[in-house]
């Protein structure tokens, strides 16, 4: 990734508390909950992974295949269980990955002399130049953007309902665990927009 270490940090620390809460819930939640939850959780910390500034670790010059082989059976996982936002997001995650470590010209991109050298797929993660399609990465921006605002809407009715209870004189009961995984589904999504901007 591209960007300040802090970013890359807010980042981390954002998908990691995500990931750990889909993951409980995927333990404690409703059983038709749970297996989207593992998704979730599975594809928060990847992610957590994926934004840690390079200046914290040195990371292997392998991790980014496992990333690719990870979230690619991840993916083909969600599209046989028909979730097509955990396919799309697995998808997104493999194309991140390889664009760490696939030069400018497999992705049909050219660039300056100096820069192709930087970009030969011998960098370690976090220190390649920019990389992948630019349009490829314009529609999965496009994506995401949709899917942030269409959730965060989604929330604010809930929120309404439980001021209005508490209005009323009833019980101002909170939101509850499904609100809280809906929040989390938000800022997973707002991390994996950061990411595919700092690509």
């Amino acid at each position: 990734m591209h960007g300040p270490a802090w970013v890359g940090w807010l980042l981390v620390l954002l998908c990691a508390a995500a990931g750990a809460y889909c993951l409980v819930r995927a333990h404690t939640g409703p059983p038709a909950e749970r297996d989207a939850a593992r998704g979730e959780g599975l594809m928060a910390l990847g992610m957590a992974a994926m934004a840690c500034p390079a200046s914290a670790a040195a990371s292997a010059a392998w991790s980014p295949w496992l990333f690719t082989v990870v979230f690619g059976t991840a993916g083909l996982w969600a599209l046989a269980r028909r979730h097509l936002h955990h396919a799309v997001g697995a998808g997104a995650m493999v194309y991140m990955a390889l664009t760490m470590v696939l030069p400018p010209e497999w992705w049909g991109v050219s660039g300056p002399p100096e820069r192709m050298g930087h970009m030969a797929g011998t960098v370690p993660m976090g220190h390649s130049a920019p990389g992948g399609v630019p349009l490829l990465t314009g529609l999965l921006l496009a994506y995401f953007t949709v899917y942030v605002i269409a959730a965060g809407v989604r929330l604010v009715p809930a929120a309404e309902t439980v001021a209005r209870t508490a209005a009323a004189g009833g019980p101002a009961a909170p939101a509850g665990p499904p609100g809280v995984l809906r929040a989390c589904r938000v800022a997973m999504g707002i991390g994996m927009l950061a990411m595919l901007l700092a690509l």
